[in-house]
């Protein structure tokens, strides 16, 4: 269904990316690494990978600000 221009879609779907299925979490992230499981879509753990992302990310920003409230 990717990439095929249905008569009343204004904008064309983009391809489908390459998608392998992984057996856990773990061996998804450990054959793909994070970013490539959580932002290139690269197999079904994608959403929960993104999560993980996410309290990265927030927990660097959190210590950051933390530091700068005492700096």
């Amino acid at each position: 269904m990717g990439g095929k221009i249905s008569s009343d879609e204004k904008i064309p779907r983009r391809p489908l990316p390459d998608f392998e299925e992984a057996g856990s979490l773990s061996k998804a992230i450990a054959r793909d690494g994070l970013i490539g499981t959580a932002l290139e879509d690269k197999n079904e753990y994608g959403p929960n990978a993104m999560i993980i992302l996410l309290m990265i990310v927030a927990t660097i920003t959190g210590g950051i600000l933390l530091l700068f409230r005492y700096v």
